[in-house]
């Protein structure tokens, strides 16, 4: 599209012209449906996030600066709209200690409360060495990335990496005991 024709499409957009509306879809859509099967493969989740994206677009309309394309500019807002559904995928993900976890069964046959085992985990992770305790609080219960994990402790991902995977293994030799009597 000419830098002319698209001003002018910015402008009717702006002037809330449901026609524009349709015009940008219809020829960004195919695009930006590319940049997020990239992301999540062809799948409903990916059309999810460019809707998500031209939600986004559409609310921004007016902060749209044209400096650069309005296609670059839809680009990187369903590249921005496809980072949130994954983080959000990623803490979906995580289980926190007080909801829904598996109860195992004692040896009389009954299971452990929710309550119980909640209390043993945090019993086992108040034993850890504080580094494990810290990294294990970011990572597994507050849902950071090891990226923000890193620059909270001020230090590389590979040190993150590495100390959950010992935290996590230590975790494990202190409840392994506790819950194999449970079961």
């Amino acid at each position: 599209m000419p830098v002319s024709d698209e001003a002018d499409l910015v402008s009717r957009l702006r002037a809330g012209d449901g026609a524009a509306y349709t015009l940008l879809v219809r020829e960004n859509v195919g695009t930006m449906t590319a940049v997020a099967c990239r992301f999540f493969g062809d799948t409903p989740e990916a059309n999810e996030a460019v809707q998500d994206a031209l939600v986004s677009a559409f609310g921004s309309m007016a902060a749209f600066e044209g400096t650069a394309r309005l296609g670059t500019w839809l680009h990187r807002i369903t590249v921005n709209a496809c980072l949130l559904r994954l983080r959000a995928r990623k803490r979906s993900r995580l289980v926190p200690l007080e909801n829904d976890l598996p109860t195992n069964a004692s040896e009389d046959g009954a299971e452990l409360s929710r309550g119980e085992t909640c209390a043993r985990v945090r019993e086992g992770v108040g034993q850890l060495p504080e580094s494990y305790r810290t990294v294990i609080r970011l990572r597994d219960l507050e849902g950071l990335s090891t990226e923000e994990t890193a620059a909270r402790l001020g230090t590389n991902c590979g040190a993150v990496k590495t100390r959950l995977h010992r935290a996590r293994q230590a975790l494990r030799a202190i409840l392994e005991p506790q819950f194999s009597n449970a079961v």
